[in-house]
């Protein structure tokens, strides 16, 4: 199970250093995909295949269903974390998400998502704020 919210660093080359709690987890590698909201999700490659699964079965007839696979399954890359416990994200995959050299790692459960800092604490702010509202709505669908 990934939680919580770690910050980090990008290098030069375009490897991130993953918090050392979710290692083990990533040890037999990891799938890096275009995210939601201008983030990357990072999975482990058994959730990955259940995601993956799912996409396939969705009816390629209705567009909006095309449109979503092709998100989530062409730009995605496996990756390996090196000895110091780091991957390589693509430079298609910064440039998507906007990552610079400051980022936030935050832990969702089933998967990780890699923000570009500052856009990470402008939607935490945001959604701190209609936290009331968006639990509401959480409680129409039984959480």
């Amino acid at each position: 199970m990934f939680i919580g919210e770690y910050y980090h660093n990008i290098d030069d080359k375009g490897r991130l250093a993953v918090p050392k709690k979710f290692r083990a987890k990533l040890g037999k590698g990891a799938v890096v995909t275009r995210g939601l909201d201008n983030c990357l999700f990072l999975y482990t490659k058994e959730e990955w295949e259940k995601l993956a699964q799912k996409l396939a079965e969705l009816p390629f007839s209705q567009a909006k269903a095309r449109a979503f696979t092709r998100l989530m399954l062409a730009g995605a890359m496996d990756v390996k974390l090196d000895k110091q416990g780091r991957i390589i994200l693509p430079d298609y995959l910064r440039t998507f998400a906007g990552l610079k050299k400051n980022v936030t790692v935050a832990g969702l459960y089933n998967r990780l998502e890699v923000w570009d800092k500052s856009k990470w604490l402008n939607y935490k702010t945001k959604t701190e704020k209609e936290s009331t509202s968006i639990a509401e709505q959480m409680a129409e669908l039984g959480v």
